[in-house]
């Protein structure tokens, strides 16, 4: 009989007195403690098991779950007598960053400062064991929500130091989604008050700590060593790319096709590996989206689960501000195509802005992309960044990218799809109105740079080709800045079938030394297109001049004329 699938729960003792649908990832904990390693930091993409791995963690370790041994019997961890005995046997902090979501640094830092003082809270039992002196007392009452810098940067080094007394045992810290708050910073303006303020409290939490035995972090990025971990030489960091842990966190496809069998699904494991397959971690390939996976094994029906867990403004804002080269990779990506690109996996969120090495890297820690290949690891030790060639991780990814581009366009989203009509009939004169209502209305969501002016168009332009990968993918194979004859073209839209007309556009700012109107603007990139030959490879894969159609829009400022 097939168990319950319970959906959303992250407290492993709930998942295991209540037998819920369960994968067994207590190997990870005999993983973890035999590497040795003082302070580990786990990357991995968000609804990945992180938080239910951490409560797993916490309650076979910690005292307060000393006599809990059903939790774990019968468990891949029960197998061997040593880890009975090590079960509920130490004094164990554990805390989460995930709720703290604020908009100024201010609110943050309360909130953080509320959640050490929850766990002060939880172990005020210490003021009666007399094992605190006078001071330690002082202390233990100052902290608070409003305690101050100072207070708040050694609450948990001297939370353990109590523990530590009471119990005559070092302590475990297990700190859940460490860099949600910094997220959240970055996208709000106060990163380098949040830094100033969390370099301080790791410090003393996981360098400076005689009472520390071991400590785990978890979060979906890696942020730079530099601005957070500088002092932490102790620290040992597990990304997506490094082979270790690599099926603890995330459904391996033996896991997956024996849930599907267990729950009567056996006959959808093609498709559910198209969905939902495709994350790499380390050199372990076909680990699966858990979120996705349960919620499949639930209700039986194939669409996005996972990608719409959490807004991707983000994601969203990165595309739409990037340079013209990043939003080509991102045409290609999205047409199904790998790209190649440097990545440095600490250039996350300090490097964002300006620097698509930085971008690509949260895109790989975010779990959008996968890694198909990268160069040999030594030139990172001559201080040379790797090449690493780039996909899509599987559809149900895909999916949310045209969701996610197609909402850019739904304030204009009739003027858009009355252009895209016109496009495709062959009618210029509503072409160019509904082309001019969209640059009126959405040139400067896409126009973000600093650059010089002739920047604009391309920047609008190659946000455009995103709409039009969206909305014509059924029909058209959709590429721009390719070679073709004697250059290079703008957009070539390629017919998936012999119905419809093969389509190339070129895009070219008025140069009012050189032509004295847009009309003569249109009239030189035809005249482009024409020299160059940019037919050359629809022609050459049998269609004929008849049906490829070709335009010239011309910008001047906001202004376009098609023709």
């Amino acid at each position: 009989m097939a168990r319950t699938v319970a959906i959303g729960i992250q407290d492993f003792e709930k998942i295991r007195s209540s037998n819920y649908f369960y994968i067994d990832k207590t190997a990870f904990i005999k993983e973890w403690w035999e590497s040795g390693d003082d302070v580990t930091l786990i990357t991995r993409p968000r609804r990945f098991g992180k938080t239910l791995n951490m409560s797993m963690l916490e309650q076979f370790f910690s005292l307060k779950y000393a006599n809990r041994s059903e939790l774990f019997e019968g468990l891949a961890i029960w197998e061997e007598e040593k880890y009975q005995k090590l079960q509920g046997t130490y004094p164990v902090i554990s805390l989460s960053f995930a709720t703290v979501k604020e908009k100024d640094y201010r609110t943050t830092r309360k909130k953080i400062c509320q959640l050490i003082t929850k766990l002060y809270a939880e172990n005020s039992f210490l003021l009666e064991s007399g094992l605190l002196y006078e001071t330690d007392v002082t202390y233990f009452k100052r902290v608070s929500e409003t305690m101050d810098d100072s207070d708040a940067s050694l609450a948990l080094y001297q939370l353990s130091d109590f523990l530590c007394r009471y119990y005559v045992k070092k302590v475990i810290i297990l700190l859940d989604e460490y860099d949600t708050p910094m997220q959240e910073a970055y996208v709000d303006g106060y990163w380098e008050e949040l830094v100033h303020f969390t370099r301080n409290l790791f410090n003393a939490t996981f360098k400076t700590n005689p009472w520390l035995e071991r400590a785990v972090m978890t979060g979906i990025t890696r942020v730079s060593k530099e601005s957070v971990f500088s002092d932490l030489n102790n620290l040992q960091v597990i990304t997506t790319t490094v082979d270790k842990y690599t099926s603890a966190f995330g459904f391996t496809e033996e896991e997956v096709f024996a849930a599907l069998e267990e729950c009567g699904l056996a006959e959808k494991k093609e498709k559910v590996k198209c969905w939902y397959d495709g994350f790499i971690f380390g050199k372990q390939k076909d680990i699966y989206n858990p979120w996705s996976i349960l919620n499949f094994l639930a209700n039986g029906t194939f669409t996005m689960y996972w990608a719409n867990t959490s807004s991707n403004s983000l994601i969203g804002k990165l595309l739409r501000e990037g340079s013209r080269r990043m939003k080509e990779k991102f045409e290609a990506l999205l047409a199904g195509n790998s790209i190649r690109t440097l990545l440095d996996e600490q250039m996350v969120y300090s490097q964002l802005k300006g620097n698509e090495s930085a971008v690509w890297s949260l895109f790989l820690a975010s779990g959008y992309v996968k890694v198909l290949a990268h160069e040999a690891e030594e030139l990172v030790d001559v201080g040379h960044m790797p090449v690493y060639e780039l996909a899509l991780t599987n559809k149900e990814v895909q999916r949310m990218f045209f969701s996610l581009v197609h909402d850019w366009f739904n304030e204009v989203e009739v003027e858009y799809n009355d252009f895209l009509k016109a496009l495709l009939i062959g009618d210029k004169k509503a072409m160019n109105v509904y082309m001019n209502r969209l640059t009126r209305q959405i040139f400067s969501y896409f126009d973000t740079g600093k650059g010089p002016a002739g920047d604009e168009p391309e920047r609008f332009y190659h946000g455009f080709v995103l709409g039009l990968l969206v909305d014509l993918y059924d029909r058209y194979i959709i590429t721009s800045n390719r070679e073709s004859g004697f250059g290079r073209y703008d957009v070539m839209l390629e017919p998936r079938n012999t119905e419809d007309v093969a389509i190339i556009l070129e895009f070219k700012v008025q140069e009012e030394e050189e032509e004295s109107d847009l009309e003569a603007t249109v009239m030189a990139a035809l005249k482009q297109m024409e020299e160059r030959q940019y037919a050359a490879n629809l022609e050459a894969k049998g269609i004929s001049k008849e049906r490829i159609r070709c335009y010239g829009f011309a910008f001047q400022g906001k202004n376009v004329l098609i023709g």
